[in-house]
């Protein structure tokens, strides 16, 4: 009985990580769509605003992305503490809060600059000044 609660509570961490994943690869889809549709309607109007509107986005998801890559991460220092927890100390808690104060734990700043999370959004960001110089090159 006490293996089969570790058993869900783990199932029940696994599940968030799971969604924040899922949430995580969602908005990189979404990114790339505004980005995209931006950039459409900036060289089918000539419109130089529409390039630098697309920045806002892009900042906004990758902060919404390493924010999710944050918490994902704690979850799964989250399951490694439930993992070497005694069956009878399971309690199903999902606070993360503990892990967040420990030496060398996660931050958003750690996960926004992450190896996983700059070669993609810092992509976007380098597409969006080169279109930009090249909107503003083409008008003037």
């Amino acid at each position: 009985m006490a293996d089969e609660r570790k058993q869900k509570h783990l199932e029940l961490i696994q599940g968030v990580i799971n969604r924040l994943s899922t949430n995580s690869f969602l908005l990189k889809g979404w990114s790339v769509i505004l980005v995209s549709a931006l950039f459409v309607l900036s060289a089918a109007d000539g419109q130089a605003a529409f390039v630098f509107l697309a920045s806002i986005p892009v900042i906004v998801f990758w902060g919404l992305d390493g924010f999710f890559l944050w918490q994902e991460q704690l979850y799964r220092k989250l399951y490694d503490h439930v993992r070497q927890i005694n069956d009878s100390d399971i309690d199903f808690s999902m606070d993360t809060e503990p892990f967040e104060n420990e030496d060398r734990s996660p931050t958003w700043a750690k996960a926004i600059f992450s190896k996983t999370l700059i070669p993609f959004h810092g992509v976007l960001i380098l597409a969006v000044i080169v279109v930009a110089g090249v909107t503003i090159a083409s008008q003037g």
